[in-house]
This record gives C-alpha cells, structure tokens and sequence, in this order.
C-alpha cells in the first residue's frame, strides 16, 4: 500500500465514504465497506476518524464545503443579480441522479437523532439563504428586482425548492423537474416582480 500525506488520505476516505453513503444509504454504511473500497485496512480509517459516527458527520462536512464553494463561486462572480440567482438556484435543484439532494434528505433524517450533524446542515442552510437574500438585495439596489423583504423572499424561494426537490427525489415522477422548475420561476417572479425568469 503506497503511503500517502495524512491530508490526501483523509480526502480519499470521505470520498470513499461519501460514495458509500449515496449507494447504500446512511444507516448502512459499513467502515469495512470504504476501507474495502480503497483496499485499505479499517485501522487506517479509524486512524484518521476515530470513529464511524465522526466518520459520517465529516461526510456531511465534507460535501457542504463542496456545495459551499461553487455557491461562493457564484455570488462572486461578475454578472448582474438575474444571472447569478439563476445559477445558484440551478446549483441547489435536483439534477441528473440528484446524488447531493439523496445525502442531504438521508442528513435531515439522521440530523433528528445526531445533534452535530442537526448544526452543520443548519449552517448549510442558513448560508443558502444568506446569498440568496444577497443577491436579491443586489438586485433591489440595482433596480432589477423589485423586493421589500430581500431575507423573507430568500426564505420562501428556498423552502420552495426544498419542497419540489423532496418530490423530485422522494417521490419519483410525482413531478418532473421541468415542471418544478416552471414552478419556480413563477415563484421567484411573484417574489421579485420579474417577468420572463426561467430555470428551465
């Protein structure tokens, strides 16, 4: 076995983990399966996390950091609020196989039992709606939107999402994620006064 820096092993095995999470699900997941994966020893892993539930948590860690970089990617970027709102709001949607809407509906269900875990999707959350609102405000000021509550209407597009995301993932075909993102756009319309916004 090649030995690696402690840091490129440590990623190695949140990535090892994650994938382990996604395919069998949080309650499954088996230390000796991502050692398996990686054809290491199960010592190496609880080296490194000391134990399965620390394991888990810094999947979750691990991922939000992921979805919190390309976020801030987008809030930075050199384009009017419209633009920026639509990339974001695509970023946090279901896509494809939806693999990061399956790790956080299976977090919030373990979150209700694991209290650290409860605190770092809280934060995740809670910057979503920080940077949506950012941009809303942005917006406001640059006479693109039309908003009196930038925070309000942040939380309410978002909850929305969340919503149409758990139908799209949960609820397989109930909609179809044209249909939830026609939805949206209507919604972020009717919250920032817009005409002709489309996620689609």
């Amino acid at each position: 076995m090649a030995r690696k820096r402690p840091e490129a092993r440590r990623e190695e095995i949140l990535a090892a983990a994650m994938a382990e999470v996604l395919e069998r699900g949080l309650a499954s997941v088996r230390v000796a399966d991502v050692a398996a994966r990686l054809d290491i020893s199960q010592a190496l892993v609880f080296y490194h996390f000391e134990t399965k539930e620390r394991l888990v948590t810094e999947v979750f860690i691990y991922a939000a950091q992921q979805d919190l970089a390309q976020l801030a990617a987008i809030h930075t970027r050199s384009a009017g609020a419209p633009e920026r709102l639509r990339a974001a709001l695509r970023l946090y949607a279901p896509s494809g196989t939806a693999p990061g809407w399956v790790l956080w509906i299976d977090g919030w269900s373990a979150s209700l039992r694991v209290p650290e875990l409860r605190k770092i999707l809280r934060e995740l959350d809670s910057r979503w709606r920080e940077v949506i609102a950012d941009l809303i405000a942005e917006g406001v000021s640059a006479g693109e939107f039309r908003c009196d509550d930038p925070e309000g209407a942040a939380g309410r597009i978002t909850a929305f999402l969340d919503g149409l995301s758990v139908q799209m993932v949960v609820r397989q075909r109930s909609i179809t994620k044209k249909q939830a993102m026609t939805w949206l756009s209507r919604a972020v319309e009717d919250e920032l006064g817009l005409t002709g916004f489309s996620l689609a």
